[in-house]
């Protein structure tokens, strides 16, 4: 293959190396020189161009990528045409990932010019998503090399495993202390880990934390075809000896391994009854993020065998994620015991829904609704009230005249909310456990509220988003730990952090209210008049 400078004469037949540009004249990469372009690059004035020639015995790049592409490709893969020397290999169905590292090591080390990457082995894939790509990085290479490369696919190869395990069995043991809903939250997690895979829960059952009843149970869901029993502990296994493996050896089963280094994922049994696989799920496992439990679930979904050597070669890359729930070391406590908690008031919004008039600014008995909010949480026991303004912000500032708050102006609150949440959460004091923050527009929040939300935060328990409640809605305003501040600052749009409180639901504590207090908003006229109006009923009843 020869590459380097020639004249617009001499580089007819070559592919150019760079994008050239000069004056109207715009000839891309890889164009392949003809009279056309020679008339072209004359006119411009281009006295030479970098072109690459392949020479007799070079396979041009989009050869050699598909031809490794294919060759590599096992059943339920699909690829695609190779393009600008690379073909894309993508999922021809769901299921499980499987790679043969050291054919594909084998491939990367024929040449530098040959790049082979794949997603990694034994992900859970869809129908159509990207799993591995070739890469040829010049125009060509000599065929030998090419060659070289299809053998080395040929000794290996990638296969996506499809799904075959559809009828799953849970058991949940029980103690005092557990509470029901708790149970129903993982019901609802795992059925939605098990509907990539087509698989469902066929039945469930709920039994004392005791050897004889769980082991009646295992057998039970065994009887009724279940192809995967899944025993959810209401205490996390300790040993060998502890009740769920003890309940699996009572229901005729065998334990093949007891812990895996993943974390979140340390405390997994597996094992198996009959030949059926039985898993001992980590409390991970009632969390929907991802933990060493799906890594063993997909596996075994897939109908692979998942041995003691599997699960101890997890090691590297097997810490996953801080584990949010878990209790960490703590500077110590006020003196009433309680946590440093801040709180931000986002007042910085343009109230557009108002169709003109600064609903903060708008007068409720006799105060700009903003100071009524204010007022409220700075009576409670928050540490810190930071307000966020944008919006007329001299006027917003004027409005809380007198008060024991600390401003921060958000230049870009006209780009939505979470833009006034970073800014806020980026003012809270460095001491501060947590934040809560509040809507500017809630009139009828009052002191009491916050300080049961401040009640409620239990970190060591786990507790460490607090959001009011009634009758399954939640409203505002929630505290959030610190833990969560790096995800809050990555917040984008004029939408605010639900989405983190669904991801995080293992987090969440739900503080019971009663009255309309945590979800009404002012956001149109109609609603400030009837602010107004209860606002002059409570002066009356006063």
């Amino acid at each position: 293959m020869k590459f380097g400078p020639a004249s617009p004469v001499d580089a007819i037949g070559g592919v150019t190396v760079h994008t050239l540009r000069q004056g109207s004249l715009v000839l891309k990469k890889g164009t392949t020189i003809g009279p056309n372009e020679v008339e072209a690059l004359e006119k411009a004035g281009v006295k030479e161009v970098v072109v690459i020639r392949l020479e007799e015995g070079d396979v041009s790049e989009d050869i050699a990528a598909g031809s490794i592409a294919r060759a590599i490709a096992g059943d339920g893969i699909n690829v695609e045409r190779a393009f600008t020397g690379r073909s894309n290999l993508f999922a021809a169905r769901a299921g499980v990932l499987m790679v043969d590292r050291a054919a594909v090591d084998s491939i990367n080390r024929v040449d530098e010019a040959i790049t082979f990457a794949t997603l990694p082995a034994f992900k859970a894939v869809v129908p159509g998503e990207m799993i591995a790509t070739v890469k040829i990085v010049p125009f060509g290479i000599e065929s030998g090399l090419c060659e070289m490369a299809v053998a080395a696919a040929k000794t290996g190869g990638m296969s996506v495993a499809p799904y075959k395990i559809k009828r799953v069995g849970v058991v949940s043991t029980q103690l005092p202390g557990l509470a029901p809903k708790v149970i129903e939250k993982t019901l609802r997690v795992t059925t939605d880990r098990l509907a990539p895979a087509g698989a469902s829960i066929i039945a469930e059952r709920r039994v004392p934390h005791e050897e004889a009843a769980l082991a009646a149970a295992i057998r039970e869901l065994l009887g009724l075809g279940a192809e995967l029993v899944i025993v959810f502990g209401a205490s996390a296994i300790a040993d060998r000896r502890d009740v769920i493996p003890a309940a699996l050896e009572e229901a005729g089963g065998e334990i093949e391994h007891f812990g895996m280094p993943v974390d979140p994922g340390n405390l997994l049994l597996i094992g198996n009854a009959g030949g059926i696989p039985v898993m001992g799920a980590p409390g991970c496992a009632r969390s929907p993020v991802e933990n060493g439990f799906d890594w063993v679930l997909t596996r075994l979904l897939a109908g692979l065998k998942v041995t003691r050597a599997d699960l101890t070669g997890m090691g590297v890359g097997g810490l996953l994620m801080e584990i949010v729930t878990r209790p960490q070391p703590r500077k110590p406590a006020g003196p009433e015991g309680n946590s440093n908690i801040a709180a931000v008031i986002l007042a910085a919004g343009r109230s557009t829904r108002m169709g003109g008039p600064n609903k903060l600014l708008a007068d409720l008995g006799g105060k700009p609704m903003l100071r009524i909010v204010t007022e409220r949480v700075l009576a409670s026991k928050v540490s810190s009230v930071t307000v966020v303004t944008g919006h007329q912000a001299a006027e917003v500032e004027n409005a809380l005249a007198g008060l024991k708050v600390k401003f921060v102006r958000n230049p870009d609150f006209f780009a939505g909310l979470a833009s006034s949440v970073k800014a806020g959460i980026a003012a809270v004091p460095a001491n501060a456990d947590g934040v809560v923050v509040c809507l500017g527009d809630m009139p009828r929040i009052d002191a009491r509220l916050v300080d049961r939300l401040i009640e409620a935060f239990a970190p060591d328990r786990g507790h460490l988003i607090a959001v009011p409640v009634s009758d399954s809605r939640r409203g505002n305003p929630v505290l959030w730990s610190r833990r969560f501040f790096d995800e809050l600052m990555k917040l984008d749009g004029d939408v605010g952090a639900r989405n983190l409180i669904t991801a995080h639901a293992e987090a969440v504590v739900e503080v019971q209210v009663e009255g309309r207090g945590a979800f009404l908003d002012v956001d149109t006229p109609e609603a400030l008049a009837l602010a107004r109006q209860t606002s002059r009923r409570y002066e009356r009843l006063s």
